[in-house]
């Protein structure tokens, strides 16, 4: 399965990614990280993965990329020929693209490093190629973190996954862009579940009138230990039996959409 984690900036995208990945590990899934985020610097410590290099700056970055692209597409007479040729699978991903330690995979596509070095479009496009041409199997999953707000789905990277999870914190601004997400999901028919965080006792009748209450499939407390980690840039070791709910919701839902679609998910 693939599942899009998405929400406004400062929501927890990246932590949730990191705690899902980790229960997901913890209950024998094979899963593979994609930061899609390319003005986020922090996901591999949360994971407690070394760095490594981003796929776009193994390219030449933004210029080298779309040489490549061009070279390939006229190569082969295809103007819509991808990178890559041929599928990858979990043991065939390149190794210069993706770390691996204690059963966890991370991939980087790019990041921005200079002042004024242009948009990030090539890097969205990227994703969402890397995506496309990635086949999961049962058993395993793939969680992308992506760059705040709706961008990414303007790119077309959700119609490469399987799920969308919004991660909602206590703001407004959360709830609106939450909505706007579930609409879009729609569109790409995609589903879209909402988890709260950084939920109180306090906020949370808030939280859940302002949501669709069916879509809600986690409710993630404000927890010192994953603040003090955040803090410090240090690897999110941490139990929480939400997450633990969370994950079980998603391998639930892909076996459903597993059975439906065939045996490739």
């Amino acid at each position: 399965m693939k599942i899009s984690i998405c929400g406004k900036g400062g929501c927890g995208k990246s932590t949730m990614s990191a705690l899902i990945a980790g229960g997901l590990k913890k209950t024998g899934y094979r899963v593979l990280v994609v930061d899609a985020d390319e003005s986020n610097f922090g996901l591999h410590r949360l994971l407690g993965l070394p760095l490594p290099e981003n796929v776009m700056d193994s390219f030449g970055g933004k210029k080298g990329f779309h040489t490549k692209m061009a070279e390939i597409r006229e190569k082969s007479g295809d103007p819509k020929q991808d990178l890559f040729g041929q599928k990858w699978t979990f043991s065939s991903i390149p190794e210069e693209y993706a770390i691996q330690e204690d059963g966890l995979k991370l991939l980087l596509v790019g990041k921005i490093h200079g002042f004024a070095e242009g948009c990030a479009c090539p890097m969205g496009m990227l994703a969402k190629t890397i995506l496309a041409n990635l086949e999961t199997q049962e058993q395993e999953a793939v969680i992308v973190d992506t760059e705040a707000g709706t961008e990414h789905f303007g790119r077309g990277l959700e119609g490469e996954c399987d799920m969308v999870l919004a991660v909602v914190d206590p703001t407004y601004e959360s709830f609106l862009l939450a909505k706007k997400m579930e609409e879009m999901g729609q569109k790409a028919n995609r589903p879209v579940w909402f988890v709260l965080n950084k939920v109180s006792d306090e906020v949370e009748e808030v939280m859940s009138k302002e949501l669709d209450w069916g879509r809600i499939i986690g409710k993630v407390p404000a927890n010192n230990v994953i603040f003090t980690s955040s803090l410090k840039g240090a690897k999110l070791d941490v139990d929480l039996p939400e997450i633990d709910r969370i994950c079980e919701f998603l391998k639930e839902s892909a076996e459903k959409v597993r059975l439906e679609k065939g045996p490739a998910l």
